[in-house]
């Protein structure tokens, strides 16, 4: 049986908690000190304007709308994050697996929300944090060469699911939660990746696949595929 959850009303992710704030002051300072010498100017209007579009685009980044999956969570993959399907493909695994698994990819822009969650319920068996490159995270490369930090799930009917989260040109720091040795479960946040960047799933080959190229996924609601 799965364990009951509570809802939490989370929305703004605590990632961007201290950023935001440091933020606020400095353009509330930058703000007044332009008020003080220039008063009702241009200048200060045209810093006005930009300082609440930054700032609005950083509340945006870090926004973590409230999901909970709601349906039978058995022997279903659920999409680790926001974003667009832009690999489905059986691949060589060499890092962990050493053999062919199916690898579905989902792409974040810099407007996705950048949470991530646990793609299955089950027990994390491995967490491995990997430096490497900051290539472009579309390209079939990032997944072996770029930064990248690997979640090991053994499902409760004895699948292993791998989910990777990779950094991008752009995204230089991956936040990971899972702990080797706990229980995790669909709903949960596994992770967080600052700004643009894609979180790759493994899965064994005869698992169904339920998205196509170019879809876009709803982390922790878009079913990406079924167990056998």
């Amino acid at each position: 049986m799965r364990r009951l959850k509570r809802l939490k009303k989370i929305r703004i992710h605590r990632e961007g908690t201290e950023i935001l704030c440091a933020f606020g002051l400095l353009f509330l300072l930058l703000n007044f000190a332009c008020y003080w010498l220039a008063g009702l100017s241009l200048p200060f209007y045209a810093l006005l304007v930009v300082s609440v579009f930054v700032f609005s685009m950083m509340i945006n980044f870090f926004r973590c709308p409230v999901r909970l999956f709601g349906q039978n969570t058995e022997k279903v993959v659920v999409a680790p994050a926001d974003g667009r399907i832009v690999v489905i493909e059986e691949v060589d695994e060499n890092e962990y697996f050493h053999d062919r698994r199916l690898m579905i990819s989902v792409f974040m822009s810099i407007t996705n929300v950048h949470a991530n969650w646990y793609p299955v319920d089950g027990v994390v068996t491995h967490v491995e944090h990997q430096n490497g490159r900051f290539l472009k995270a579309y390209l079939p490369k990032a997944s072996t060469e770029n930064e990248r930090s690997m979640v090991i799930i053994e499902t409760p009917d004895g699948h292993t699911v791998m989910t990777r989260q990779i950094a991008g040109a752009i995204a230089r720091r991956i936040v990971t939660y899972a702990v080797e040795g706990e229980d995790c479960y669909i709903d949960e946040h596994m992770g967080f990746i600052k700004y643009g960047s894609r979180v790759d799933t493994y899965l064994p080959l005869d698992s169904e696949v339920c998205v196509t190229m170019g879809q876009r996924t709803v982390g922790n609601q878009t079913i990406l595929a079924r167990l056998k």
